[in-house]
């Protein structure tokens, strides 16, 4: 029974001691793998692809912002008629109710 407390303090002090080792030493420099010329090309031609969708993306926007623009012209335009539109009415019906007068 004496055996087995012994070991054991000299074990954890042996853990220590690798443990604090290792926590010492330099990391060792993982090298990164080489591409192959294939596995680049393709990758370039994902990132071009990117980059096309995202100038549509950026002409769609374009195109609607002009869009919405032109629709609020037409909006306000057709407001700015209504509103004359009604005012010819109000007038032609004071002039009718003057003429019957």
């Amino acid at each position: 029974m004496q055996n087995h407390f012994t070991i054991r303090p000299n074990l954890t002090i042996a853990c220590l001691a690798l443990l604090l080792g290792g926590c010492a030493s330099e990391p060792v420099p993982v090298a990164e793998p080489i591409l192959s010329g294939e596995k680049m090309l393709s990758e370039s031609q994902d990132i071009a692809n990117l980059g096309d969708r995202w100038k549509k993306g950026k002409q769609m926007i374009e195109r609607g912002n002009i869009l919405v623009r032109e629709g609020r012209n037409k909006i306000d335009e057709g407001n700015r008629m209504i509103e004359e539109g009604e005012k010819v009415q109000r007038e032609s019906e004071e002039s009718y109710k003057n003429i019957k007068k």
